[in-house]
């Protein structure tokens, strides 16, 4: 039977301006200056720069009377009575900030690279645009991940060139040529092929491009018993082969690259600094620019506001200009809320764990997690989620993700609460230690841990143990 109600209910929405703000907030630097750049190349009232900083409110005081021409107080744009100074201007760097660069390394791309090789090839026109083809379906990891029968589609559909899938396979043949080795590979198991092939023929490699071309699946699960049995051949001369096989490179494209990984290198947005034994943080703005409403679109409003006779067209671009300035006002408000969010957020981490900060000592980070950080600055926990989760500090450590430092406690044998980090930190060490011919199972790794003092459970040791990146034993195990 349906039934008609009425409900009283209370709910609580974000603005359009909070939900801006918070992902003002969740930035990283780089995205943030990316933002920047773009708030002020689409609102013409907001600029970067210091020239015009100090002569903004220098003629403030000939703006003194209302307009009541054109239902807007200019005043509201005009004078600092009602609007401080910090909401019309924000600077995002100490002027003790040191003047650095990112240099930007400039030469070959990856693809040009490879495409300047085929020279050494003699080839039809068909053939040079097959290959051309290729080497541009290259990506930066040194494989060709696209099918070839959509490679044969893409060459009909944007170049005209109807081929067929043999004449692809043969020019292929001819990009597994190419330097660096491994390179055109469509995954990794020809990638590792392609590479042995290219060596010095010895028993090892012969052996080794068998154990790939025959046995992959059993080679990637560590089968080793049962590739010995199949192929014929000794412990010692296989692991021979593997060594062989650990030389190469998998992502054979990386090592060209390597030089322009500057330009993707991560930019901390903290900088922890230990000055005679005390903690300093700064926000780091560097290469976020100065903003202020712009004096032009100021002195527009005073134009209008002199004029006494308003037309409908003054009107509606008055009313432009307020839009522009209400916006800009607001981005420079929020960038000021950002920055303080910023700084009090990792603040208060800093001096929740200050004992590792100041020492760098994994063992001494506290149990922390987001609702005590939230807590000491009254702040939501999804605020604090959203800085620790895409922020980096640099500390005299190194440079840290501020979600690393966040983690549960458990209590130890002596009683003391202790961080899941430390705990993590004694499984890496036990399983860097343990005999790799005979590594240990979880369960084994669970007694280990227990001994140490941490009384957890199986299941536990095998979340912390896929946390750090370490497989099961089968997974581990040398020869």
């Amino acid at each position: 039977m349906l039934k008609q109600y009425l409900q009283l209910k209370l709910s609580q929405k974000l603005s359009p301006q909070q939900i801006q703000l918070m992902k003002l907030i969740e930035l990283p630097l780089l995205e943030l200056e990316e933002r920047l750049s773009r708030e002020i190349e689409e609102n013409p009232a907001l600029e970067s720069g210091k020239e015009n900083e100090d002569d903004f409110f220098d003629n403030e005081s000939d703006y003194e009377n209302d307009s009541n021409e054109n239902d807007i107080n200019v005043e509201d744009y005009l004078s600092d009575d009602d609007i401080p100074d910090y909401n019309l201007k924000t600077n995002n760097y100490s002027q003790d900030d040191e003047e650095k660069s990112m240099p930007f390394i400039s030469g070959l791309s990856f693809n040009q690279f490879l495409k300047n090789q085929l020279s050494t090839f003699s080839l039809i026109d068909e053939d040079q645009k097959i290959a051309e083809f290729l080497v541009g379906s290259v990506d930066q990891s040194g494989y060709i991940r696209t099918n070839l029968m959509e490679i044969l589609d893409d060459l009909a559909f944007t170049t005209g060139l109807y081929t067929d899938l043999n004449s692809i396979e043969r020019i292929l043949k001819k990009i597994h040529l190419l330097d660096p080795p491994g390179v055109g590979a469509r995954d990794l198991k020809e990638c590792l092929i392609i590479q042995l092939k290219r060596k010095n023929n010895s028993k090892s490699v012969e052996n080794a491009i068998n154990i790939l071309e025959n046995h992959f699946e059993l080679f990637t699960k560590k089968h080793y018993k049962k590739i010995i049995q199949k192929i014929d051949i000794n412990e010692d001369e296989l692991r021979e082969s593997i060594k062989e096989i650990e030389k190469l490179n998998p992502k054979p494209g990386s090592a060209f690259s390597e030089p322009t990984k500057i330009n993707s290198t991560i930019i901390p947005d903290f900088k922890i600094e230990i000055i005679e034994n005390q903690l300093v943080l700064n926000l780091n703005s560097r290469n976020a620019p100065e903003l202020f409403v712009s004096n032009e679109y100021k002195n527009m409003l005073s134009g209008y506001q002199e004029n006494k006779k308003v037309s409908k067209s003054q009107k509606q671009a008055i009313s432009f200009i307020k839009q522009k300035l209400d916006a800009a006002k607001w981005f420079i408000d929020a960038i000021n809320q950002r920055n303080q969010t910023l700084l009090m957020t990792m603040s208060t981490i800093m001096d929740f764990q200050k004992k590792y900060f100041l020492t760098g000592d994994e063992s001494n980070l506290k149990p922390m997690v987001l609702k005590d950080i939230a807590k000491k600055i009254d702040m939501d926990i999804s605020t604090i989620s959203r800085v620790a989760n895409s922020k980096y500090v640099d500390t005299p450590y190194g440079i840290k993700l501020v979600k690393s430092f966040f983690s549960e406690g458990i209590t130890n044998d002596k009683g003391i609460e202790v961080s899941t980090i430390e705990i993590k930190k004694e499984l890496e060490s036990i399983i860097d230690n343990e005999n790799k011919s005979k590594p240990f199972t979880d369960d084994e790794l669970t007694k280990k841990i227990n001994e140490k003092g941490y009384p957890i459970a199986r299941r536990t040791v095998a979340k912390y143990r896929e946390t750090i990146g370490a497989p099961v034993a089968r997974l581990r195990k040398k020869l």
